[in-house]
Formats: C-alpha cells, sequence, structure tokens
C-alpha cells in the first residue's frame, strides 16, 4: 500500500472534514510566541477550503492530563489562525459537546470549525482502546471524512490520530506527504556528503536513531548536553555536566561502530563551561578533555560547545549535500550559551544541497534565534516522529493511512 492523499478523497465540495493538525504551539501568557505549526497547516486548510469542504480542525495542546485547563485551551490559536487564513474561524468551547455540536451544524461551505483541546478529554491518549474508539466514533460524527496532518502525533496511538482513521475514508494532507518525502530522502536516497547533526540534553533519546542512521551517513556531529555522554565514553572528566552514565558502554558500541563503519563520528575539541546554569553564570571555553581545569574544578558543567567546534562543524555542514539536524548544540535560550547552535543553523542556511531541522527544540531555536524558515530546505514540525521514522520505527498514524517504511 502507499500513502493515501487528499486526491483519493474525490470532490469534497460541500462535505464535512475532520482535520488532525498539530498546533501544539508553545504560549507565554496566552500568547504564541511561535506559530510554526498553525502556518505549516496552512496549504492543507486552503485546499480544503477551496474546494468547499466544511473544515472541522481538531488538535491537543500541552498536556493537561485528560481536564480542561484554560491555560491549554486552543482559542489563541483559533484567533492566530483566523488572521492567517483571511477569513473567520469558529472557535468550539468544548471537544464533543453542545458547543462543539451547534458549530459543526450551523457550517456553510468553506467554513473553518475549531474545536478544544482534544487532551481535555482523557480518552484522547488513554490506553484502553476501547475509550479511545468510543470517543473517535465521536469525533467521527462531525465528518464525512478524515484529513490526517498533525505530523507531531503520527508516531502515537491515540484517538484522533489512530481510530479515528479507521472509521470514516481517510487521507494524509499535503504537510504529511511534504514531511515523509524529505524524510524518505534522508533514508533511502541522500546525495553525499550528508552529514548528521545530533544534540539535544539526552543520548538516550538519540540512541535508535544512531543506529539507524550510522551506516548512511558520511559525517555525525555530536553537541548538546549529549555530548558529555561522548567524552565519558573516551575518559574524559565532564565536571557536573549532563551525564548518562548507563548509556556510556552503548556509545563505546558506536564509536566502535562507526570505526568499523568508515563514518566520522565528530566530537566537540572544545566546551563553553560554566559556574552553574544561568544566563549570569561565569563562563570559560576550555578543551574537551579538560572540562574540570576551572576555577570551578569538578562542579563546572558544559553548555555550549565551544568556539573552534562551532567553526569546524560550521564547516562540514556548509560543505555538505545533504543536512540533517536535530537538537541545539547548547541552552540556546541562555545568550551566553547560544554560539555554537547559531553557527550550526547559519552554517545550514549555505548549505548547497538539502537542508532539514528536526522539529522540536531544534525549530524552536532556529525561530528564537532570527533565522526564517524559507533559509532552510524544510523544517520538520515533529522531532519525536522524524527521530522515530529515521529510527526504522512502525508509526500507527502513518500506517492506518496506508503508508509503509
Amino acid at each position: 500500500m502507499t500513502l493515501r492523499t487528499l486526491d483519493s478523497l474525490g470532490d469534497l465540495s460541500g462535505r464535512r472534514a475532520v482535520v488532525r493538525l498539530d498546533l501544539n504551539v508553545p504560549l507565554k501568557d496566552g500568547v504564541i510566541t511561535d506559530d510554526g505549526r498553525i502556518r505549516a497547516a496552512l496549504p492543507t486548510l486552503n485546499a480544503l477550503i477551496n474546494q468547499g469542504a466544511r473544515v472541522v480542525i481538531v488538535s491537543h495542546l500541552g498536556r493537561p492530563d485528560g481536564t480542561p485547563d484554560a491555560k491549554y485551551s486552543l482559542a489563541p490559536v483559533a484567533q492566530r489562525l483566523s488572521e492567517l487564513l483571511g477569513k473567520p474561524v469558529t472557535f468550539a468551547a468544548d471537544t464533543v459537546g453542545s458547543a462543539a455540536t451547534d458549530a459543526v451544524a450551523a457550517q456553510t461551505d468553506g467554513d473553518v470549525v475549531l474545536l478544544e483541546n482534544l487532551r481535555f478529554n482523557s480518552a484522547e491518549t488513554s490506553k484502553d482502546a476501547g475509550e479511545r474508539e468510543a470517543f473517535a466514533a465521536k469525533l467521527a460524527a462531525f465528518g464525512d471524512v478524515v484529513v490526517s496532518d498533525g505530523f507531531g502525533v503520527v508516531h502515537r496511538k491515540q484517538a484522533s490520530v489512530y481510530e479515528l482513521a479507521k472509521l470514516l475514508p481517510s487521507a494524509a494532507g499535503l504537510l504529511i506527504a511534504a514531511e515523509l518525502e524529505v524524510l524518505d530522502r534522508l533514508t533511502e536516497t541522500p546525495e553525499r556528503p550528508y552529514t548528521v547533526v545530533l544534540g539535544g540534553s539526552k543520548v538516550s533519546d538519540k540512541l535508535g536513531v544512531i543506529g539507524h542512521l550510522l551506516p548512511r551517513v558520511d559525517s555525525l556531529l555530536i553537541g548538546g548536553g549529549m555530548l558529555f555522554t561522548f567524552l565519558a565514553a573516551q575518559g574524559h572528566a565532564v565536571g557536573s555536566s549532563l551525564l548518562e552514565a548507563d548509556q556510556i558502554e552503548t556509545v563505546r558500541g558506536y564509536l566502535a561502530k562507526a570505526d568499523e563503519l568508515g563514518v566520522t563520528i565528530v566530537l566537540p575539541t572544545d566546551v563553553v563551561v560554566a559556574s552553574a546554569f544561568g544566563a549570569d553564570a561565569e563562563h570559560v571555553v576550555r578543551p574537551a578533555d579538560a572540562i574540570e581545569d576551572t576555577p570551578f574544578g569538578a562542579s563546572g558543567l558544559g553548555l555550549d560547545i565551544g568556539p573552534d567546534t562551532a567553526a569546524a562543524f560550521a564547516e562540514i555542514v556548509a560543505a555538505s549535500k545533504t543536512v540533517f539536524w536535530n537538537g541545539p548544540m547548547g541552552v540556546f535560550e541562555l545568550a551566553p550559551f547560544a554560539a555554537g547552535t547559531r553557527a550550526v543553523a547559519e552554517a545550514l542556511t549555505r548549505t548547497d544541497g538539502l537542508s532539514v531541522v528536526g522539529g522540536g527544540d531544534s525549530a524552536a531555536a532556529v525561530r528564537a534565534l532570527g533565522f526564517d524558515d524559507d533559509q532552510f530546505g524544510h523544517i520538520s514540525t515533529g522531532g519525536g516522529a522524524s527521530l522515530e521514522f529515521l529510527e526504522g520505527k512502525r508509526l500507527p498514524g502513518l500506517e492506518v493511512l496506508g503508508w509503509q517504511q
């Protein structure tokens, strides 16, 4: 089977389309701080509106633990979506209750309704398939077809992602189709040299993708908090830096495997070491094998790759034909420790080939640091989903749409 796309649903004029999106955007005091996921949904929504479909959007936001919580309301998203679409978006203050029922009943062709946060109902994420199916049936009552375009949740077996797509004719939206095209190129047909840059806090989150991609890449660059487990695996002291001691032997195995395959794993040669975690903490640059050689001693902690490493990483990235980057190089939210992440992001904009920012914190970082989306080949909307795809895992939200890896 192949992925079912919008074309497979036929003419949608006058038909009700329940559209599962990932509108899980960051909010601060009720204000959206990054609307990238909303903008990523626009091509599919405009395609449906232009056909005259009656669009019923469902999404989650945050983790409200199955009960309504005002700080996780999708109301600000409805307002921003209305601005971006240039037309009213009706917001229903519940998910499957009277407000949702009335809003859907009042729709005419081309109208858009956004239902309240799916996760205000515990059945959405229940481990009980029967509970999920019952909730999905209530959502299905609002539609004639289902369009699944929330790539950030396709690795989850949740009611609106999996069971709902089984109850009505269903297809992937344009965003999921685009994400899969890019990920397929990364795993099956990458142009070389092919470089993968991995960062973020925990090496355990990335072990699967390292193992799956090692035979496929030319260079693997390691930054972020995970770099300290790699340094420890080489026998270096890392002070109070983030360390997963239980992963040291596994990392040693990957270093040996890379050697065997002829893949270059590039580790930092210098690190920005701070006296404490904070923007105003005293900090110095030290060689990666001398992290404790500071006035802070063993209490010092590494919070970014150093300038020599940033320059070396940037050179490799800019010279590559295919680059996949997932995870910041340091604590980019704190200005003194953002330089490594900025250097990698800037190098990606100079890549003469396919440059992919792998969602999650990486996508947030490039926007927070002032880069525009169109400076990169592709910015994924799903960090976890991208990684699981690149690990070769089965993703239930894609399989239910006919996709087979």
